[in-house]
């Protein structure tokens, strides 16, 4: 009876291991600042706009001198070092000594957009030393609009850190999710057109293969309806020509054949005294 009471717990046991295996491995993500019934709709639509960033890493290495070497990592909502469950989504790594710093922190999150960028912001990174008061670090990432590129051109711009307070590091980076979309550069009377141009061509084509396979028509009669166009052109030539017409209706034309009607009446007189008597 033990037996299968101990099967049992074991099983338990290792179902209890690879639910906690399966939500450690499972990456966390942005947390906007304040809770959760706080956050706008606007914050969360644009953390999903963000999402194909998600699985990119970037890297930019910045040298000044022999003293700072440090190598920038960020990541957009998603932590760059899971396994050591700081939330840190920008970090940085002194390339002398390999210590690390974590800048800002993707559970203290604030996001805002304009017409073209995106600005995210990781608040809670590690706390300075001398410098700012010792307040805690942040990262401000400027995405700015780049079409036809997923992400690029990511790099440092500045760190802010002279003043007492509010500091910063910035960053920036393109990216075509920043763009907003484009609209159609169709217009009403452009779509009425092409709706138009295709009937037309429907209607030629369809009638050309009726009239050639099912009728057995040859030559011009294979174009559909082709007698109610050819009376149509003749209306509509003679509508032009009374239209356009600048002379009397009635007064002869300017031009005459040479036909044998057009000679007119040869003259009695001949020159029969031309010839030898």
């Amino acid at each position: 009876m033990s037996s299968p009471c101990h099967t049992s717990a074991l099983l338990l046991v290792f179902m209890a291991l690879a639910v906690a295996g399966a939500e450690q491995s499972e990456e966390r993500s942005c947390d906007v600042i304040g809770d959760e019934s706080s956050e706008s709709q606007m914050e969360r639509a644009l953390l999903k706009k963000l999402e194909p960033l998600s699985h990119m890493r970037f890297n930019v290495t910045v040298e000044k001198g022999k003293t700072e070497n440090y190598v920038y990592q960020f990541r957009v909502c998603r932590e760059v070092n899971s396994t050591s469950h700081d939330y840190g989504g920008l970090v940085q790594t002194d390339k002398q000594n390999g210590k690390t710093t974590v800048i800002g922190r993707i559970n203290e999150t604030q996001v805002f957009n304009g017409s073209d960028w995106i600005m995210l912001i990781y608040k809670g990174g590690d706390s300075y030393g001398s410098h700012c008061s010792g307040e805690k670090r942040r990262a401000v990432i400027m995405i700015s609009c780049k079409r036809g590129v997923t992400a690029s051109s990511f790099s440092i711009i500045s760190e802010e850190r002279e003043k007492e307070q509010e500091c910063f590091y910035l960053f920036e980076m393109d990216s075509s999710v920043a763009c907003p979309a484009e609209n159609s550069h169709l217009s009403v009377g452009s779509i009425l057109l092409i709706t138009f141009a295709s009937l037309i061509a429907v209607y030629i084509i369809g009638g050309f293969l009726y009239q050639r396979l099912v009728v057995g028509a040859k030559g011009m009669e294979q174009f559909p309806h082709f007698a109610f166009w050819q009376d149509l052109g003749n209306l509509v030539a003679d509508g032009c020509d009374f239209v356009c017409r600048s002379k009397p209706r009635n007064a002869p034309a300017a031009y005459r054949g040479v036909g044998d009607d057009q000679l007119g009446e040869e003259s009695e007189e001949r020159d029969d005294h031309l010839l030898p008597m």
